[in-house]
């Protein structure tokens, strides 16, 4: 102020030195930048602390025209100074930043490196980790592929040793059933009941029984052999062995019958001597003899086969006809009430309740079956039921339950004789519902059976003969033809109702209600079929009808007879192809 001049404020140093204060700020968050700045304050504050110095030292009198002069000189000298000094802390402070700079972007390149070189390392590590990986990887597929080739060449091997294992199987199968066929066949040659004209007297039940054992012991030997897969070498060198023995058998048979034909023709031999004396004597007692009469009637039977059928079935025959007429004369009362409303509507009632549920018996009822069955024994069983919105019970009336036994059982005859002869399936349901009944009450099964003979007397089986005055139609609907306004059902029509209640006659004979007590034995089991199927082959066939009931029971229940009698029912097939086919096509 003594001199004139004022310290230089911030603003000022700012104004005149514009580019270093605004590195400064630029750079006050760093620590050079901030050096630099408390270096230039610090200059600042000095040359401001100069001036007030100088001028409290020249704050004094005055010096006289030459004192100013000279201290503005040194004044201007002292500034000139300050500025260089200022230029100078400038030029420092320029030249730290540029090594600030320079050190910054040595850093920065330093850092980068280093970032780079992690980088690059870890680069190469995935890069090396992955390579294992894939080395790795390629190692296990490789692997892999081996034990996949290994897997398939050993799956390959086992289809072509399980492909010959099935065939050498089959082969041995095929073995095994032309042994049992020729077993078979031999055993025909060996029949207990065999009498040669010659040797009335040899008995070869001894070899029939040994025979019937090895074909026994084959049969349940395939049989066994099936239910596990196929036979092994040891089952067919086992049906070998019993072939070899058969084949002694009949070796041995035949050697007995040579042996006793050669001990018979010698006895013959002996007694020719005495024949030929005694031919004399007979002839002279010839022509006194009367001739035989000669017999009647055209071609004879042939020797074995009957026309009539057995006393004992036909007894048995007789004994179902005069039970179902005991029943209908048990319902007289209710047969004949054209007079009474209410009886007549309990018999309408009865008759819907006992035919409608047989009536939805067919080949696609397998879930109503139990319905139905329930229906038809609690109807039978005197439990009330519904029918079409009535409720209806066999202890309406006393002769209920007959009526309703009687009509029962020829729905089901009828329902076999339509039903099953359209869809031959409907006779397995049908049959079941019907096994189940008769197992709980017997009597509808006695009915059933008098209807189906009556309707199909083949079912006996029974050839009912025409006796005298009996007229054409009347023999007719005896044979199970249908005759309406004197007009005879067509053949194909009256086989296939025959066919229908055959089939289902062989269904029942095989299976029983599956919900009921099996313990005990069936109310008319398979036993019967045999029966029938026997005392068919013993009568001389029929043409058409024979032929066709024979295959529709065989095609039904043949299967059942021959796991229940095994060898017998195989020498029964081969009888039926060997002796009975040909006496068909000869009679027929």
């Amino acid at each position: 102020e003594t001199l004139g001049m004022s310290a230089p404020s911030f603003s000022d140093w700012k104004s005149n030195y514009p580019n270093l204060i605004n590195m400064l700020e630029d750079t006050q968050n760093s620590e050079v930048a901030l050096s630099v700045q408390r270096t230039a304050n610090y200059k600042c504050w000095g040359s401001l602390v100069c001036g007030f110095l100088l001028s409290k030292l020249f704050n004094g009198p005055p010096l006289g025209a030459s004192g100013p002069s000279v201290m503005q000189e040194r004044l201007r000298q002292r500034q000139e100074e300050q500025e260089q000094m200022v230029r100078a802390a400038y030029a420092q402070a320029s030249e730290q930043l540029k090594r600030f700079d320079e050190l910054r972007e040595l850093k920065r390149h330093q850092e980068f490196q280093e970032l780079q070189e992690v980088m690059e390392k870890s680069s190469k590590e995935a890069q090396g980790q992955q390579e294992k990986l894939k080395e790795e990887h390629r190692h296990r597929a490789k692997i892999l592929n081996l034990k996949l080739r290994e897997a398939e060449q050993q799956r390959q091997r086992q289809e072509e040793l399980e492909r010959l294992r099935k065939e050498e199987g089959q082969e041995r199968l095929r073995r095994l059933y032309s042994i049992q066929e020729e077993l078979l066949q031999l055993n025909q040659q060996i029949d207990p009941n065999y009498r040669h004209k010659d040797l009335p007297r040899i008995d070869l039940s001894a070899y029939s029984n040994r025979g019937n054992q090895i074909c026994g012991l084959v049969s349940g030997l395939i049989r066994t052999t099936s239910e596990r897969g196929f036979p092994t070498q040891a089952d067919v060198a086992s049906t070998e062995r019993a072939l070899q023995e058969m084949r002694g058998l009949i070796s041995s048979m035949q050697q007995e019958i040579a042996a006793a034909l050669e001990e018979k023709k010698r006895k013959d031999e002996e007694e020719e001597k005495q024949k030929q004396k005694e031919l004399e004597k007979k002839e002279q007692m010839k022509s006194q003899t009367p001739a035989p009469a000669q017999q009647s009637g055209g071609k004879q039977q042939k020797e074995g086969l009957q026309v009539k059928t057995e006393e004992s079935i036909m007894q048995w025959y007789q004994q179902l006809q005069d039970a179902a007429e005991q029943c209908v004369a048990a319902f007289s009362e209710i047969g004949n009430c054209k007079g009474n409303t209410e009886v007549k509507k309990i018999k309408t009632n009865l008759q819907k309740a006992a035919t409608i549920p047989v009536s939805q018996i067919s080949s696609i009822s397998g879930s109503k079956l139990r319905e139905v069955f329930d229906k038809i024994n609690n109807l039978l069983s005197g439990k009330p039921v519904q029918t079409e919105g009535q409720t209806v019970s066999v202890t309406q009336h006393p002769q209920g339950l007959e009526f309703v036994c009687y009509k029962l059982a020829e729905k089901f005859v009828k329902h076999g004789e339509g039903e099953v002869s359209f869809h031959r399936d409907s006779a397995f349901p049908i049959a079941v519902v019907l096994s189940g009944i008769w197992e709980l009450h017997p009597r509808v099964g006695d009915i059933f059976l008098a209807h189906l003979h009556k309707k199909c007397p083949y079912s006996v089986p029974f050839y009912p003969a025409r006796k005298e005055g009996t007229s054409m139609e009347e023999y007719q609907r005896m044979l199970g033809y249908e005759v309406h306004d004197s007009k005879v059902e067509e053949q194909d029509h009256f086989l296939k109702r025959m066919s229908g209640m055959i089939r289902l006659y062989a269904a029942i004979i095989q299976l029983r209600w599956p919900y009921g007590n099996k313990q005990g034995a069936h109310p008319h089991g398979l036993s019967y079929g045999w029966r029938w199927l026997a005392q068919m082959l013993n009568l001389e066939p029929l043409a058409d009808v024979t032929a066709m009931l024979l295959l529709d029971f065989l095609e039904v229940c043949g299967n059942a007879l021959m796991k229940q009698y095994g060898i017998q029912f195989w020498k029964t097939m081969f009888f039926i192809q060997k002796s009975y086919i040909p006496r068909y096509d000869i009679w027929g």
